[in-house]
């Protein structure tokens, strides 16, 4: 009886496969390497391999979601589901509003929560938006900032994009202590529910950015001189806004803002 010999060609052409990706992310890098890196960026060059890398995991597999999600959802129930998870924030943002000593911001941001929840009909409608109670934009690294930690250096974060050392460890360590934005659908115990809902927690983060992505690939130049520039503006704008007096309401005026606009009349002019 003769026997043909067995050969063992899966793992050597995985190999092959992780081998391949390998080189083509080193030669990626490489090509992005950057001689004189901006003083904020002084990883500019792994800064731009990542964001590269991102922008097309973006736009093979994140994009065509959020599109459909866009496409096939009733835009009243679209707004619904965002002003759920920004009504969610709220909480979020009066217990860092707590922790910066800002009693008057974190009163206002319970009290939005508290109407919203109730009068909104859990969230679903921002009422208190419409009765002049403006939503107060805070996170942990923001938090960090007013406490007068620098930012440091400037970093393009794998899947999550644009972020700083601190803001970065700041996000990483919310997340580990149970202390961020998204913590309330972590805390989930059905799975199936926590992921569905963590999901769509993503995908309505990202349909928020599509109108901003379009006006980036309208007027920028350089799209990750954009983004990383218009990023480290608003954050410094942001820290600037919560060391003025706490009874100055005047948070957040002059942010730069890169979400959906209800009105084209509320969508802030561009100028050179």
């Amino acid at each position: 009886m003769s026997t043909t010999p067995v050969t063992h060609s899966t793992p050597n052409l995985n190999w092959g496969r992780l081998g391949l990706a390998t080189t083509s992310l080193l030669f990626v890098a490489g090509c992005a390497t950057v001689q004189h890196p901006t003083p904020d960026d002084p990883w500019e060059s792994y800064n731009r391999t990542m964001y590269d890398i991102n922008y097309h995991v973006d736009n093979a597999l994140i994009k065509p979601v959020t599109n459909a999600y866009k496409a096939l959802t009733p835009e009243p129930a679209q707004t619904c589901v965002n002003n759920m998870f920004r009504n969610v924030g709220d909480v979020w943002s009066a217990a860092n509003s707590f922790l910066q000593g800002r009693p008057h911001d974190f009163i206002n941001s319970l009290g939005r929560f508290l109407f919203n929840s109730t009068m909104g009909i859990g969230g679903c409608f921002d009422v208190a938006s419409k009765n002049g109670s403006k939503r107060i934009p805070n996170d942990l690294g923001t938090t960090l900032g007013v406490w007068g930690i620098g930012s440091g250096p400037y970093v393009v974060l794998p899947i999550i994009g644009p972020s700083t050392v601190r803001d970065g460890t700041a996000l990483a360590g919310g997340l580990a202590l149970g202390f961020s934005e998204s913590s309330p659908i972590t805390a989930i115990k059905n799975v199936r529910v926590r992921n569905s809902v963590l999901g769509l927690y993503f995908v309505d983060l990202r349909s928020g950015l599509l109108d901003a992505e379009s006006l980036v690939n309208d007027i920028a130049l350089d799209r990750y001189s954009f983004v990383r520039d218009a990023y480290l503006q608003r954050r410094q704008s942001l820290i600037n806004s919560k060391l003025r007096h706490p009874l100055d309401d005047s948070y957040g005026d002059d942010l730069p803002v890169y979400e959906d606009f209800d009105d084209e009349d509320d969508a802030p002019a561009i100028t050179n």
